[in-house]
């Protein structure tokens, strides 16, 4: 007997503001994000032993879980509007509205995929496991675009292995990011 997932509402993806992801990022992230995370509707260990559901949801997966395509549809979404929060919260306006959309689905697949981060706990888009704030994270709040873009391919590990998928994966990221950017 297989557990359903709890239920998620389903998450609204609206112009960009406050706390909402712009139509453009939203839809670069809905057609990348299945390519790079996969979905997958029985839980599975990813390859670092993570129960793992759907597009690479993590939290709360049990091995047993199965997800419905709907339900993976909302996880997948409330993902991305989390990324988007935290994106937002971190980095200041003036830099996220000059960048391209391709630049801001880039950092929020990162995102997506990495999380916040938490001093002693794990490196993330916020926070590195030894308290301070991430290299992509400072060249953001300075302003240097291109330099956080740059980044992206240093985060191809999971648990201190290097990964062949991820380093693809970031690599793809790396691309998208500095595609539309004015030199």
């Amino acid at each position: 007997m297989t557990r359903p997932l709890p239920y998620v509402p389903k998450t609204t993806i609206v112009a960009r503001g406050a706390t909402a992801v712009a139509g453009g990022v939203a839809a670069i992230l809905l057609t990348t994000l299945p390519v790079d995370e996969g979905r997958v509707l029985p839980a599975y260990l990813d390859p670092v032993a993570i129960p793992t559901i759907c597009e690479g949801w993590t939290r709360g997966v049990k091995l047993g879980d199965v997800a419905t395509h709907a339900e993976c549809d909302a996880l997948t979404l409330q993902g991305i509007q989390e990324a988007w929060q935290l994106f937002e919260r971190w980095v200041p306006a003036e830099v996220r509205n000059g960048m391209p959309d391709t630049s801001v689905a880039a950092f929020l697949s990162f995102i997506y995929n990495t999380g916040p981060g938490a001093p002693d706990v794990k490196d993330g888009f916020v926070y590195l496991k030894n308290g301070n704030h991430s290299t992509m994270l400072r060249l953001l709040r300075g302003g240097d675009v291109e330099a956080a873009c740059r980044q992206l391919p240093a985060w191809a590990s999971a648990k201190g292995r290097k990964l062949r998928g991820l380093a693809l994966r970031r690599d793809r990221e790396m691309a998208m990011c500095l595609k539309d950017l004015k030199p």
